[in-house]
């Protein structure tokens, strides 16, 4: 199986673990811990759908694949977003995630306050995570997904 295809099947996986997760598990156990596994998840998933654009398209010569991710990151809002009709306000979404899961692994002091999992960086920066903006990556990532697959299938 080509490489882009595994991207695209993992970040598939991902997505419907993190929305059972977020719809069924959630719901019933109640306990907030699980919103940074839930977008850990969603991370995943938008990280393979990213992956699998830049892999086909890498396939077909269109772009060139980079060592640094950030490079890669940047091809793919400036280049390859467009082409799958990702608009800008997801390809935000994507780089607002990563920041997250990159605030959540360097943070020296996470804590639940009310329904929201909150991170705290060493400069005192106060991020959150809720259920409603966790819907709110889970539809974009199941968006971003369609559009992507629908192309490259």
């Amino acid at each position: 199986m080509e490489s882009y295809m595994q991207f695209l099947e993992d970040a598939n996986k991902a997505f419907r673990r993190a929305d059972h997760m977020l719809y069924i598990t959630y719901p019933i156990v109640k306990e907030k811990r699980l919103l940074i596994k839930i977008l850990e998840d969603i991370c995943s998933s938008m990280r393979g759908i990213v992956n699998g654009v830049l892999y086909y398209d890498y396939a077909f010569k269109r772009i060139q694949i980079y060592k640094e991710a950030s490079m890669n990151l940047d091809v793919f809002a400036k280049v390859c977003a467009q082409r799958y009709s990702i608009t800008p306000e997801q390809v935000g979404m994507i780089l607002e995630i990563f920041n997250l899961m990159k605030e959540h692994k360097d943070s020296s002091m996470e804590f639940i306050r009310r329904d929201k999992f909150v991170i705290m960086s060493e400069n005192m920066h106060v991020e959150s995570i809720s259920i409603g903006k966790l819907k709110e990556y889970l539809y974009a990532v199941k968006d971003m997904y369609q559009k992507v697959s629908s192309r490259i299938k």
